[in-house]
């Protein structure tokens, strides 16, 4: 899969979405939707292939943004990006340029993938009986990877657009905007159709497209989407089917999974896979992780680049896993600086685990810097895992989407709020999490109580503790170190660009 991604519609903002129509984009050249032979099906995987490209091809400042107004994560001080620094304290400006990316990158990505869905639906007519089996799967793994897109944006705006076809404009007009519980129906309601045409398998286990979406992605989705209306059911019905499938499994070193060796595992449900693209392409296809890398480290392996210092894991989380002896999943979500842990010491933490060190395991030495005190260890791979004669911080690394612990603490929260589940109890699934932590096993788990798992567990990951307190209004957890939350802040306000692009958005402003 990684070698042939080579296909990705040519849409890069929302205005050129507009016009989107039939035209993809080859990494060697171009190819015009006139140039393929509909009536070879042996092709019709390209614009599928195209679709993987499309959702793995994510800018530096998406997973930043989505995940920078949670208690777990802080701006680093970036001074030459400010207001990133003021959203981390809930002060939003609808100008700012990381506003617009993410929603011009999710937006237009959701209509490149309709377009992908339009020219699988071309190879209809010149398939045989049992290739449109084919065509619908296609179709359903493209509608998982929509989904996804779909689930951040009305996440971090609440009220947007759904778009099932290529022509926004026309879709805007008749249907206008959407409120979020509107989208997350939507969501579900696709994903229950997806899942029909989707394979009954891990990710890891297809042999076509390894690493692909399969119908526990779709239900993993599901469980996202109904957890955030509350249908609490719903979620252990969705996510129960994952867990009794008896497919999924921890990966057993927690250290090494958000690394080369932890890649498609067996508890990866979603994962954007990157590599170099081989000698028919060239070049190499990297997610950009030197955002969230120390501006300063003596690497283990010479020459290995420093990341940039935008993203650090709060001290409210350092000590929060501090409190709970926590030992390996906090040595793996933190990299350490002398002068971050002399804080640490400074509150009251003298007595640290020796992990707590500014050189990691694998030999990094992670200098003091000055735009943070700490870096997430979550987006780090060690200098010594980078391929040969690549440099680029974290080069080559898989980004982890969807991971089944979340898809077991999601079950147990359900759980914990009246539903009835047949994959396990709650609390089975809070201690299967927990057990690879190294930490005892619990009985009759509370609600509280898988939260708090849900933040050891996922912190630093896409923004799902910020997601969990505003659907929960925790507003008192998130007003930490100075900041002071609101219900008015749950959303970010719809960027000016867009407002002044689309008038409906200025009808529905938040």
């Amino acid at each position: 899969m990684k070698n042939s991604i080579k296909i990705i519609c040519a849409v890069a903002t929302l205005s050129m979405a507009l016009a989107c129509t039939d035209q993809l984009e080859e990494r060697s050249g171009q190819l015009n939707a006139g140039d393929l032979d509909y009536t070879d099906s042996d092709d019709m995987i390209s614009p599928l292939i195209g679709a993987y490209n499309i959702f793995a091809t994510r800018g530096w400042e998406e997973p930043l943004l989505l995940s920078v107004r949670g208690d777990d994560v802080n701006a680093g001080g970036l001074g030459d990006q400010q207001p990133f620094s003021d959203t981390d304290m809930f002060t939003y400006n609808y100008t700012y340029w990381m506003y617009n990316s993410l929603w011009n990158l999710h937006t237009s990505d959701i209509i490149s993938l309709n377009t992908a869905i339009v020219q699988i639906n071309r190879y209809r007519e010149f398939l045989s009986t049992g290739e449109e089996a084919l065509a619908d799967q296609y179709i359903a793994e493209i509608k998982v990877l929509r989904a996804w897109l779909q689930l951040n944006l009305t996440r971090t705006w609440g009220d947007v657009f759904i778009y099932q076809t290529n022509n926004p404009a026309q879709e805007i007009e008749e249907n206008g905007l959407s409120s979020k519980e509107e989208v997350l129906q939507f969501i579900s309601d696709d994903m229950d159709d997806a899942i029909q045409y989707l394979p009954m398998l891990r990710p890891n286990e297809r042999t076509d497209l390894p690493g692909g979406v399969t119908a526990y992605t779709a239900y993993a989705i599901k469980a996202m989407a109904n957890l955030e209306l509350g249908n609490y059911q719903a979620v252990a019905d969705a996510a129960g089917a994952v867990i009794s499938s008896n497919r999924f499994s921890l990966y057993p070193d927690f250290y090494e999974l958000f690394k080369k060796p932890g890649e498609l595992s067996n508890e990866s449900l979603l994962e954007m896979q990157f590599d170099e693209l081989g000698g028919d392409t060239g070049g190499v296809f990297y997610h950009l992780y030197a955002p969230f890398g120390p501006t300063s480290w003596t690497p283990a392996r010479e020459n290995a680049s420093p990341g940039w210092g935008f993203f650090e894991p709060s001290m409210k989380f350092i000590e929060f896993m501090l409190d709970r002896d926590e030992t390996i999943r906090l040595e793996t979500s933190v990299l350490f600086t002398d002068r971050g842990i002399a804080e640490l010491q400074a509150d009251g933490y003298t007595d640290l685990p020796s992990f707590v060190s500014n050189t990691t395991r694998d030999g990094d030495v992670i200098n003091d810097y000055a735009r943070a005190l700490f870096a997430s260890g979550k987006n780090y791979l060690p200098s010594i895992q980078l391929t040969d004669q690549k440099n680029d911080y974290g080069a080559g690394k898989n980004y982890l989407v969807i991971r089944y612990p979340e898809v077991l603490l999601m079950y147990a929260e359900a759980l914990t709020r009246g539903a009835s589940g047949t994959g396990m109890s709650a609390d089975a699934a809070v201690n299967l999490v927990r057990s690879r932590a190294g930490l005892s096993n619990i009985s009759g788990v509370t609600t509280d109580q898988v939260l708090d798992e849900k933040f050891a567990e996922l912190g630093l990951e896409w923004g799902i503790r910020y997601y969990d307190m505003i659907r929960l209004d925790k507003y008192d957890e998130l007003s930490y170190d100075g900041r002071t939350f609101s219900a008015a802040d749950e959303y970010l306000p719809y960027p000016q660009a867009q407002i002044d692009a689309i008038p409906e958005l200025s009808q529905g402003a938040n």
